[in-house]
């Protein structure tokens, strides 16, 4: 059922089916359904940002209605997999040496399916694919995307929110894609943006000016703008991260989640607030305030999260919503990956969390520097 074959038909016929049989709305308030035409839907959304640029082709926004075509399809496997028998494992494991998810396999087919079947993209890097996939010349476009499928898989089984985090680029040259076409740093990024699979489907976006959070209204089958121009707060009252690395951690991270904790200044102590999966909780320090750390540390010293298709769309959204984006040595935007799957520190989150984190490594910094000259 789940099948490239399926997929593909999908992807050819979904458009042509009247939105009534989609939706299974015959019978309904004329009126009140009227009324809900006027909504700003993500496809709206995109248009008016495109007319904003006169020498805009389309093929932009065509690329990001295949994003949410699959982001749609994706929504509907997680939700449907306990009963269509797609939990567990798939019995392979992909380039990191991770075990494949079923739903991490199918996910994957989906995007790449999607992001192809485009015609506006040259080459894709997934975390599931170990080489970038080059799209054959009479599809290709002028996009490098580059994406998770589906981030915290990890927990799939127990039901806790997943997601897809996704990138676009622009290629140097669509006739002759090479691997350097997706190995730029996150200051080239076009648009970035994640979609979590959760009590709601939600997909958050950014194309370079401001970030914007769109709910999928299943009666309809329509993101529906919900949370306009996202700011994070400046300052916030939670931290995030996997405190049982804490034995391996470097000291600047050591003292800032001490001082959470037990803070010197006389304010109240931050809540610890951990999910295990990536999008989930970035998703909540950019609507709450906070900071999400996930640092280098004696068993990972580059980190573990992926710089191509985590840290720096991740990094982009959070920038884009008024916050910041820092690896411990430099801002996270700035980092230039030399494979697709790079690995990085980051910390991210609110304006005056992250000073203080910066802080504390530029301490430590300067003190190595005194020892050195002593």
């Amino acid at each position: 059922m789940w099948g490239l074959e399926y997929i593909h038909s999908t992807f050819n016929s979904l458009e042509s089916i009247p939105l009534e049989e989609r939706t299974g709305n015959f019978g309904m308030d004329h009126a009140a359904e009227a009324q809900r035409t006027d909504l700003m839907t993500i496809t709206r959304h995109v248009l008016n940002e495109q007319s904003k640029h006169p020498e805009a082709h389309g093929d932009f926004t065509i690329l990001l209605n295949h994003i949410v075509l699959g982001c749609k399809f994706v929504c509907n496997a997680v939700q449907k997999a306990g009963l269509a028998k797609l939990l567990g494992l798939a019995g392979v494991t992909n380039v990191q040496g991770e075990a494949q998810k079923k739903l991490d396999v199918l996910s994957n087919e989906v995007f790449v399916k999607a992001l192809i079947s485009s015609g506006r993209t040259c080459i894709l890097a997934s975390e599931e694919n170990e080489e970038a996939i080059v799209v054959e010349p009479l599809k290709r476009g002028r996009y490098c995307v580059v994406f998770d499928p589906l981030d915290g898989s990890s927990n799939i089984d127990c039901g806790v929110s997943v997601g897809t985090i996704f990138g676009i680029f622009m290629a140097k040259d669509k006739e002759n894609p090479t691997l350097d076409d997706v190995l730029q740093s996150g200051k080239n990024l076009l648009a970035a943006g994640y979609c979590m699979y959760g009590s709601s489907c939600m997909l958050v976006l950014s194309t370079g000016n401001g970030v914007n959070g769109f709910t999928l209204d299943p009666s309809i089958g329509e993101f529906i703008l919900t949370h306009p121009d996202i700011k994070v707060p400046s300052k916030g009252k939670i931290y995030s991260t996997n405190e049982g690395n804490a034995k391996y951690w470097d000291e600047p991270t050591a003292k800032y989640v001490e001082s959470c904790k037990f803070p010197k200044d006389g304010c109240l102590p931050k809540s610890l607030r951990y999910i295990g999966s990536m999008v989930a909780d970035v998703h909540r320090t950019l609507l709450y305030g906070g900071i999400f750390l996930y640092p280098a540390d004696k068993k990972s010293p580059n980190g573990k999260l992926r710089v191509l298709y985590e840290v720096l769309p991740m990094s982009y959204l959070m920038e884009q919503a008024g916050g910041q984006a820092f690896t411990g040595n430099q801002r996270a935007l700035e980092l230039l990956p030399t494979k697709i799957h790079d690995r990085s520190p980051i910390f991210l989150g609110s304006y005056d969390d992250i000073e203080e984190i910066k802080a504390l490594y530029a301490a430590t910094e300067e003190t190595k520097a005194h020892n050195a000259q002593d």
